[in-house]
């Protein structure tokens, strides 16, 4: 999962960036809404966490920039403000989902985790893939009923590559998806992480279920 914040407090994006990255979730972070609507015009995120009162260009009008746009980035306004006013002038302009300071870390995270389920149109929290169950609430995958040991992220990336199932997956969207703009990858990186996934699913039973299609990408499927 890749996602954006848009947040000028300084205190705030180091907390939610250490969060984020700790469960293996890459964020980009930025504290000037005009910045933030060009990352969000640029990259393929898959929630944009976005507050209200930023400098450049305030945070409902950087959200009606990108519905105006076309853009159907999932959109989580984080703002101070929680008159039922606010909130509706939110959701109206195009929020998805709408979340009022101070909160909860762990709330914010099962709510940016609800929306990344949207974005792929999956609303249980289970994803099952012939023996392979990924629990996207706790971050945890299972062959049968034994659970696999994976870091951070090695379950982003299987994560990633159980919502497009069944269809190839190139490097660079790979990249795209598990690596913020500050923290760009080795050029073998997919592939160490592709086959130390491998090897751990092999442990647990489930060979090849990631497969390679030569010249495009990998595949997670239903072994054939």
């Amino acid at each position: 999962m890749r996602v954006l914040l848009v947040e000028d407090s300084i205190v705030l994006q180091e907390a939610l960036q250490k969060g984020f990255s700790r469960q293996g979730i890459a964020i980009d972070v930025t504290g000037d809404g005009r910045q933030g609507l060009s990352l969000a015009r640029n990259n393929p995120y898959d929630v944009l966490i976005l507050d209200l009162m930023l400098p450049g260009l305030d945070g409902m009008s950087v959200l009606r920039e990108l519905r105006n746009a076309g853009s159907d980035l999932h959109v989580l306004v984080l703002t101070a403000r929680d008159s039922v006013d606010d909130r509706v002038a939110g959701l109206l302009t195009g929020a998805d989902d709408y979340l009022t300071k101070p909160f909860d870390f762990e709330e914010l995270s099962a709510r940016v985790t609800a929306l990344a389920r949207r974005k792929y149109r999956e609303k249980a929290p289970a994803l099952t893939i012939g023996p392979l169950t990924i629990d996207t609430t706790t971050r945890q995958a299972f062959l049968g009923e034994g659970s696999i040991e994976l870091t951070s992220r090695e379950y982003s990336l299987l994560e990633y590559l159980a919502y497009r199932r069944g269809q190839p997956v190139s490097r660079i969207d790979i990249e795209d998806h598990l690596y913020g703009t500050a923290n760009l990858p080795a050029s073998n990186a997919v592939d160490r992480a592709i086959c130390s996934l491998r090897g751990k699913l092999a442990e647990g039973g489930g060979r090849d279920l990631i497969r390679t299609r030569r010249g495009i990408g990998y595949v997670l499927d239903e072994p054939a």
